[in-house]
């Protein structure tokens, strides 16, 4: 249900601006991209995991508030991001 170190830091080394950079918003939204779609996966199987459920809305309305923050400031930034990503938007 959780990722994992190395694919952590292949998602900072492929959408951030360096190696460390795993701070900024495109990188924040790959990550939890990659953490919803595993969570999806396990409330396929466990239908009745409601805690889980929460989170994984949490985690859509926080990917959501970011991918908006990246719109607000760079248009085509925005949807290289969900482009790269393949979120319907």
């Amino acid at each position: 249900m959780s990722i994992t170190n190395e694919r952590k830091a292949e998602l900072i080394k492929e959408f951030g601006k360096s190696e460390t950079d795993s701070g900024s918003a495109a990188v924040q939204v790959a990550i939890l991209t990659e953490r919803i779609v595993n969570l999806t996966e396990h409330l396929k199987t466990h239908k009745k995991d409601f805690g889980s459920r929460r989170g994984l809305l949490s985690m859509v309305g926080q990917r959501r508030n970011l991918l908006d923050y990246i719109k607000k400031g760079d248009e085509g930034a925005y949807k290289a991001l969900i482009g790269r990503l393949g979120l319907r938007r």
